[in-house]
């Protein structure tokens, strides 16, 4: 198996739609619908059962994003560290969530008028670790959002926004103009896998254990309120389905998007890189 179908695979599991993992991947659909095939073929099993509105992942599939997860994991320490090793002019950024937002772009053109000649390698990263890699040396700085263990991690808030509960579009709430937490407590709600950073699964969680289905990625988290009437809690301001829709919570914090990064780390690239992302997200 090669790391680049791997990759693949991964996008078309955590999207659950080929176009959106292909667009995700900046290539065509047909490509990679050969490459998902050829896979399977390999795997001698599917790993994706197909559908009219999408995929969902067979058994076989289920397995196999567990142990892809863990080889490119591994296949991107060993690229930062034989990297570090050389001295090359490189940046590692772990993205968590929207990477639309437009204070990224404003980050991404910035630094690169700022430093032309850097390598700046972007780690999408999933739900599961709020600080998408730093501790376990996969990134040099993150992207991210607040609440979590910020122990050995120095954190700057680069804004903070306001939250709703994202619901289905005909359910009789998101008739309402803003709600209250206590308004949700009959629901079932998307929650993260066990080892999530507990003060991430609270905040998320609205500060109280929930019930309902364990997610990983954002589109994980919106197929299950399409489907199931999941309802969970989203920063305002990002475009959903018309299927779906958000509506403010009055009694929630506002979610701080930070640039986070080693304690110790002293890369003069990584605070230009904060500088820059400070004066970008202010704009």
């Amino acid at each position: 198996m090669e790391l680049r179908t791997l990759r693949y695979f991964v996008a078309v599991a955590e999207e659950l739609h080929f176009g959106r993992a292909a667009t995700r991947l900046h290539m065509s659909q047909p490509p990679l619908s050969r490459a998902i095939k050829q896979l399977e073929a390999d795997v001698g099993a599917l790993l994706f059962a197909r559908s009219p509105t999408g995929v969902t992942l067979t058994p076989v599939g289920t397995v196999l994003l567990d142990e892809a997860r863990a080889l490119l994991d591994h296949a991107e320490r060993v690229r930062v560290r034989v990297s570090g090793a050389a001295g090359a002019a490189t940046i590692t950024v772990g993205i968590l969530g929207d990477g639309s937002d437009p204070g990224a772009s404003r980050l991404a053109a910035a630094y690169r008028r700022k430093h032309p000649g850097v390598d700046v390698v972007v780690r999408d990263t999933d739900l599961t670790d709020p600080t998408c890699g730093l501790r376990a040396g996969l990134v040099d700085v993150a992207l991210t959002r607040a609440p979590f263990d910020e122990t050995a991690l120095t954190v700057r808030a680069l804004r903070a926004d306001p939250v709703g509960v994202v619901l289905r579009a005909d359910d009789p709430l998101a008739r309402h103009d803003r709600l209250r937490l206590a308004e949700l407590d009959d629901r079932r709600w998307f929650r993260f896998p066990q080892g999530t950073d507990p003060a991430w699964q609270a905040y998320w969680n609205g500060g109280k254990p929930r019930e309902g289905p364990v997610v990983r990625a954002v589109q994980e988290c919106l197929q299950a309120v399409l489907w199931n009437g999941t309802v969970g809690l989203a920063p305002l301001g990002h475009d959903l389905p018309p299927e779906l829709a958000v509506v403010p919570l009055t009694d929630m914090a506002p979610s701080r998007v930070v640039a986070a990064w080693n304690e110790d780390d002293t890369n003069p690239l990584i605070r230009s890189f904060v500088d820059v992302a400070t004066a970008a997200y202010r704009n």
